[in-house]
């Protein structure tokens, strides 16, 4: 599979994006999770997946966008890709518990391996791993930093507990 990435800057600072020729495989913070570009190519020219991934975040952070429509092809286990599906059920503006995900894969003792498998997404804001919350409200754990969680959550119009 070849892949391509490029880079842009965000609100939260800055995203490397990652696609095969026909679907997004990435979104990182780069200087938390540099990644492996080993075997990725940076994007020359205007490649359609990386193309409309960074308009669709530019209007996702401009507020102009809600949902995401993008092929999708995140590297996982079975268990991992249904949670990330699931993940992208959670509505904009909307949290939901990691037993709410566990509930959603028929795994409803699974909240902690949900919780592993949310921390595995690595295809961050467009699959929205940041509106999983702790069954009490509280923030927990985000593989971009509880910072940008709140960010994200704030942008949505999610009210945050302070921490």
């Amino acid at each position: 599979m070849n892949l391509r990435h490029t880079f842009i800057d965000s609100p939260v600072g800055r995203l490397r994006l990652v696609a095969s020729d026909d679907a997004l495989a990435g979104v990182h913070f780069p200087d938390l999770d540099p990644g492996d570009s080993g075997d990725v190519l940076e994007a020359a020219g205007k490649h359609p997946i990386l193309a409309r991934a960074r308009e669709q975040l530019a209007a996702y952070f401009a507020g102009e966008l809600r949902v995401f429509d993008l092929p999708l092809a995140p590297e996982g286990t079975d268990f991992q890709r249904a949670v990330w599906r699931a993940l992208t059920q959670v509505p904009f503006g909307v949290t939901w518990s990691y037993r709410a995900i566990a509930l959603a894969v028929g795994r409803p003792t699974a909240t902690r391996a949900v919780g592993a498998a949310n921390g595995r997404n690595p295809i961050s804001i467009i699959v929205p791993c940041h509106r999983v919350i702790g069954a009490d409200g509280t923030l927990t754990g985000y593989g971009g930093g509880l910072p940008r969680k709140r960010w994200l959550l704030e942008h949505e119009g999610v009210a945050c507990p302070e921490t």
